[in-house]
């Protein structure tokens, strides 16, 4: 009698241990799947996911954002880049404080950077919230990465901030082209 309660408590536990995996996965997916979300707000209009990097999230914090153009990105040369800013992204932009460069994605052990600053000219909308990149050159249709650069205070209001990219197409024919969008965020703490 009792050899055979030893094996009911190790089929029993076995069983447990096996079960216990399905039974508490769609508690933990549901706790953490905020964290690997992207948030898109308009699937239908042929949205792209564009690559940033930002040096600090936190809200009200000085951040330098990177926006990136790789060239799998930029199927032509581009004369001038317009970004759209989000109307609740609430932060003061200046020419001064905005830079466009050839970059340098980093990764685990390497830095993201300019490695060569593009001479540019920029103009600032404040109305409808768009900044435009009107470079001295037109930026290649190369295997270079390039990016724009913002050196900003974060918004006082943490969330989500979708950013639209479009550019003008160096060519015969100049055509304003949608290059894509980042969606940068910007934490409580």
């Amino acid at each position: 009698m009792n050899h055979s309660l030893k094996i009911f408590n190790k089929k029993s536990l076995l069983k447990t241990l096996l079960l216990l995996p399905f039974l508490t996965s769609p508690f933990l997916s549901q706790i953490n799947s905020t964290k690997a979300l992207e948030f898109q707000w308009d699937k239908n209009n042929g949205y792209k996911s564009l690559k940033y990097y930002q040096r600090n999230p936190r809200k009200n914090s000085k951040n330098k954002i990177f926006l990136f153009f790789r060239p799998s990105e930029r199927k032509t040369g581009l004369l001038n880049i317009d970004i759209k800013i989000p109307q609740n992204f609430k932060s003061t932009f200046k020419p001064k404080n905005i830079s466009f460069c050839k970059a340098k994605i980093g990764g685990f052990s390497s830095k993201t950077k300019c490695l060569e600053n593009i001479p540019s000219d920029v103009e600032i909308d404040n109305e409808t919230k768009k900044v435009t990149i009107y470079p001295i050159s037109p930026v290649p249709s190369s295997k270079d990465v390039y990016a724009v650069v913002f050196k900003i205070v974060n918004p006082q209001k943490a969330g989500l901030y979708q950013f639209h990219s479009f550019g003008k197409s160096s060519g015969a024919i100049p055509v304003s082209i949608y290059l894509g969008s980042w969606t940068l965020r910007v934490d409580q703490q």
